[in-house]
């Protein structure tokens, strides 16, 4: 799974339950005939409350006082403008197409692309990115009486429950199954205020 930035450490920390940065979550799913799709948009927050330059070590806190450190990698431009107190935001978009190709003929095979653009210099640290894989398979076997179709991919064969009934019955041997797994993030770190000087 692409991660990148800070997002990296405060996915992982969502994810195991900790929480670590202040979390929103979106899912919505959608079908029509010969197609279902799924995706999750979350977005998550925390504040910088130490960094360590020589080691790049920055050490983020979420709203319920817990912390995690991190290692800023090389990929994190503009690293010395961050600052103790700086808010770090991350949106991150997860989502599963899949597809019935009724009666073949698509290559049977893995492709995958994915992109990165960091902050340029001088601008606030931050990254944008994303990643697509996209696989086609076989549907090689039906059974109704479990609604499980089992499709052999470019490297592997597995069993997928088909829920929806409606779906099932258009399903047959002979199909393919176009999966395609989109995940795409955005970073940006906004700095701490300053109070304004006394005159």
């Amino acid at each position: 799974m692409y991660k990148s930035l800070f997002l990296a450490a405060i996915v992982t920390a969502v994810a195991a339950g900790a929480p670590v940065a202040a979390q929103t979550q979106d899912v919505t799913v959608a079908s029509k005939p010969g197609a279902v799709g799924i995706s999750q948009t979350v977005e998550i927050s925390a504040t910088i409350t130490k960094i360590d330059k020589a080691t790049r070590a920055v050490t983020l806190k979420g709203p319920s006082g817990n912390e995690t450190t991190i290692t800023a990698g090389p990929e994190v431009k503009n690293f010395d403008q961050l600052k103790v107190g700086d808010t770090v935001r991350a949106a991150y978009l997860e989502s599963l197409v899949l597809e019935l190709k009724k009666g073949g003929g698509l290559p049977v095979k893995k492709t995958e692309k994915s992109e990165v653009v960091a902050a340029k210099p001088g601008e606030r640290p931050g990254v944008v990115g994303g990643r697509q894989v996209r696989v086609v398979g076989n549907v090689v076997k039906v059974d109704a009486a479990t609604q499980t179709v089992t499709l052999k991919g470019p490297e592997r064969t597995v069993d997928m429950k088909v829920r929806d009934p409606e779906q099932f019955k258009l399903i047959a041997v002979g199909d393919q199954i176009e999966a395609t797994y989109t995940e795409a993030t955005a970073v940006a770190v906004t700095p701490v205020a300053v109070a304004p000087a006394k005159k």
